[in-house]
């Protein structure tokens, strides 16, 4: 009797090697990308001071979140779509992240069964879409695209998937919060 063999949690592309971070590379600059991204530290959950309402991020958080923002920014986003959850977690993320408020969808509060079709069906052709969300849904995503025992999601880290024209997404990997830096690092991209 043999056993099956799945990967536990999508590939980290900073260290994946050349092959994967070009492969996210073109497809980003091809708009065939969905990025889901975790929103910054909950204040509700740390002890670093808040940034506003107790149901919101810390300061810490912010700054994190201003950091993937422009790692984003570097990326390009002039064919990028921006939603976010209507939480004021992700909302302040959102805005520290672009510097302005994003398009609210309630299916990225709650998620369930149908995240991996609604992701699919909110991403527009030759359009990457960014959605600042939860680590809950991240997990669904994960798990109704073959990756059914993934890490949960950290703090702003990101996952970036490519959605086929026929509409079938296929996972290219994570990017943490403190890991864009190296992803991008030497990149010259064209915006």
């Amino acid at each position: 009797m043999g056993f099956v063999w799945w990967p536990r949690s999508p590939i980290n592309l900073v260290t994946a090697g050349s092959e994967a971070t070009n492969s996210l590379l073109d497809r980003w600059q091809a708009g065939e990308v969905v990025a889901l991204v975790r929103h910054a530290e909950r204040c509700d959950q740390s002890s670093n001071p808040c940034l506003g309402p107790a149901d919101g991020i810390t300061r810490v958080g912010s700054e994190a979140a201003t950091a993937v923002g422009q790692g984003f920014v570097q990326l390009g986003m002039t064919q990028t779509d921006v939603l976010s959850s209507p939480t004021t977690r992700t909302a302040q993320t959102s805005r520290y992240m672009f510097g302005k408020d994003a398009a609210t969808q309630e299916w990225l509060v709650s998620c369930g069964k149908t995240m991996r079709n609604d992701v699919v069906a909110h991403k527009q052709a030759h359009r990457n879409l960014v959605l600042v969300t939860h680590s809950g849904c991240i997990s669904d995503f994960e798990a109704q695209t073959g990756f059914k025992h993934a890490t949960t999601s950290k703090y702003g880290s990101a996952l970036f998937v490519q959605i086929a024209a026929d509409g079938q997404p296929q996972v290219l990997g994570i990017v943490n919060a403190t890991d864009w830096q190296t992803l991008l690092h030497g990149k010259a991209l064209k915006q």
